[in-house]
């Protein structure tokens, strides 16, 4: 069994322990200590990172008959052993679990609504909730009772009790595991049995912002950042909010009233420029049904062209301006994407799906579609009359 140094003392940086075994596995080692203040992953909350006499230690996690293994870039011989835990990760860790702490007990004391999973990324840290509905306002106050607390500073005490002692003094969520649990228990506020690391004070939160809402399935999932997180974070958005009013020429209150304009006006752009290409498609198929003189049995008109440079949607449009006339087979491409779009009008045996298919084989090209109406694309434009002089030929026979 590992002695668990971290349990009692969350801030102890450097420890002295003997090394109790060190084997050889893959490309790294198994370490066993006999004490450790490296806490493993469990909970939601990642592993440490540290040195063992120099040595770094790349993972921790927990093993059989309560042991910590230790894996190691380089083998530690067996005897005394110095280590030391990287402090940065540690002190990020604890900000962000205390801070988990905090807001799931507010959730509670607020609006009953429990956390069921926490999981802490190195980036931003998540929690799950059950709750029927939840919206801003929720977040807001539950935000806000999280940071009263951080700004009153208040006690953060580690304390080890049965599942029953601790039952009887009061915790926010019940747990199953027998024996001595430790819990971690903020003064007048929050008590919760948790084998993590913690901070000593609220205060050392620094501040908690909530980033996020999402639904999961029958879940709620709140993301948030804690501490030096929550500073870079502000600081990022800072820089962004400041950025995007520099490039709009307004102030920063003013940001979202200006996006807010622009919006609207570019849908009243687009709804424009969608009735003008409308009328323009219009224009520009009848101008190829006029000189689309190529025939075939039966009367079929084979209408083939490359248009410079234009959108897929645009060519699909005069594709289909094309074939609301009777008797017409359209095949057009785009000489500057590479767009391929095949269509025929209703009441034809051809497959014009097929001819693309084929057709795009030979030119390195990928597309599809059904009988009447079919599209794609092929990496060189410079290509697209070859490959549709080779569409309308095989068509013809």
């Amino acid at each position: 069994m590992t002695e668990r140094l971290y349990y009692r003392d969350s801030f102890l940086r450097e420890f002295d322990a003997r090394v109790e075994s060190c084997e050889q596995e893959g490309e790294r080692w198994k370490v066993v200590l006999d004490r450790t203040a490296f806490y493993p992953a469990s909970g939601g909350q990642p592993h440490d990172l540290g040195k063992l006499n120099g040595v770094p230690v790349i993972e921790v996690v927990d093993a059989e008959e309560n042991k910590v293994v230790h894996y190691s870039s380089a083998a530690i011989p067996t005897g005394a052993v110095h280590g030391e835990i990287d402090w940065a990760r540690r002190m990020d860790h604890m900000q962000q679990h205390t801070g988990q702490h905090l807001l799931s007990a507010a959730l509670i004391e607020l609006f009953k609504f429990p956390t069921v999973s926490f999981h802490l990324g190195k980036e931003i840290s998540t929690i799950d909730l059950e709750a029927p509905e939840i919206v801003a306002r929720h977040l807001e106050q539950a935000e806000r009772r999280v940071n009263e607390i951080i700004f009153q500073d208040r006690v953060v005490e580690i304390r080890f009790g049965t599942a029953e002692e601790l039952a009887e003094v009061g915790i926010r969520k019940k747990v199953e595991r027998e024996g001595v649990l430790r819990a971690i228990e903020v003064a007048g506020f929050d008590r919760q049995p948790c084998g993590g690391t913690h901070l000593e004070r609220t205060g050392q939160a620094g501040l908690l912002l909530i980033r996020k809402l999402e639904r999961r399935r029958d879940l709620w999932r709140v993301e948030f950042v804690c501490g030096f997180r929550a500073l870079a974070t502000a600081r990022g958005d800072f820089a962004a909010l400041g950025q995007a009013a520099s490039l709009l020429s307004c102030g920063l209150p003013d940001v979202p009233a200006v996006l807010a304009k622009m919006i609207e006006e570019k849908r009243g752009l687009h709804s424009a420029v969608k009735r003008l290409e409308e009328r323009v498609a219009e224009h520009e198929a009848r101008s190829l049904l006029a000189a689309g003189s190529a025939e075939k049995p039966g009367g079929v008109r084979i209408i083939t062209h490359v248009l410079a440079e234009v959108t897929p949607g645009y060519l699909r449009l005069i594709a289909e301006k094309l074939v609301s006339e009777a008797g017409v087979v359209a095949l057009l491409a785009s000489g500057g994407t590479g767009h391929v779009v095949f269509a025929q009008s209703k009441g034809f045996t051809h497959d014009v799906g097929a001819l693309l298919r084929e057709s795009l084989k030979e030119f390195g090209g990928k597309g599809g579609g059904a009988k009447d109406f079919a599209q794609g694309s092929i990496p060189d434009p410079a290509k697209a009359d070859e490959l549709l002089a080779c569409a309308a030929e095989r068509l013809r026979k």
